[in-house]
């Protein structure tokens, strides 16, 4: 017995047109997705501290805030490459 879907939730329609756009993302695009978001919180943080030093602002909060959120954002990249880095060495001890 086949069961359709006949549109009664519009809800359940527009989930369904986004899991289908969200297949059409590629790896290397996610990836350079997340190293363009790494490097604006780093440039968010050059700023924070060129303020600082400038006495533009007064704020050290922020300013370490936005550090930290930097080295966070690094800090993760840095493990997403040497986790990239093992799948391809293992990739490659494979025999064919």
């Amino acid at each position: 017995m086949k069961i359709e879907h006949y549109g009664f939730n519009p809800s359940i329609d527009q989930m369904e047109k986004n899991t289908t756009a969200k297949k059409t993302t590629s790896f290397v695009e996610t990836l350079k997705e997340s190293i363009n978001k790494m490097g604006e919180i780093e440039r968010e943080a050059d700023q924070e501290i060129s303020k600082l030093a400038t006495l533009e602002s007064s704020d050290i909060h922020n300013t370490m805030i936005a550090i930290e959120k930097a080295d966070m954002a690094f800090q993760m990249m840095m493990q997403i490459r040497n986790k990239i880095i093992t799948a391809y060495e293992e990739i490659m001890r494979m025999q064919v």
